[in-house]
């Protein structure tokens, strides 16, 4: 499955993706614990993104390998880790809420992304 997310920052600086089918709390959607940080790589001095998305490998792609799903009661979701991005090595840690199984059906095993619609970012091999 393939989905292109957009990400965008409010007035306080914190992140969010926008899910318009989403049905719960507008907080669900903050990205937290390394996720923000991950957006600040991607989106550079940029308010938002939009990143493609998948559970199935595609070209030029970065790669969150999960590492634990968490219980319901540890805020669901799963702990991922991002071991390189853009050629340099992170070995960066990132928590993926409940919404990503909403988004994937699932959570995946591993969840592959790059940005998209930023021309001087895009990738090109």
């Amino acid at each position: 499955m393939e989905r292109t997310i957009r990400f965008y920052k409010n007035a306080k600086h914190e992140w969010y993706a926008d899910i318009p089918e989403w049905g719960g709390a507008i907080e669900d959607l903050q990205m937290v614990e390394g996720a923000d940080e991950l957006l600040n790589w991607v989106a550079a001095s940029e308010n938002e993104c939009k990143l493609l998305m998948a559970d199935e490998q595609i070209q030029n792609a970065e790669v969150l390998d999960l590492v634990y799903a968490r219980e319901e009661n540890l805020g669901g979701g799963g702990d991922y880790l991002l071991e390189q991005f853009r050629g340099e090595f992170k070995n960066h840690k990132i928590w993926l809420c409940g919404v990503t199984a909403f988004v994937f059906k699932q959570l995946p095993e591993r969840i592959y992304f790059k940005e998209v619609g930023h021309p001087s970012r895009d990738c090109h091999v």
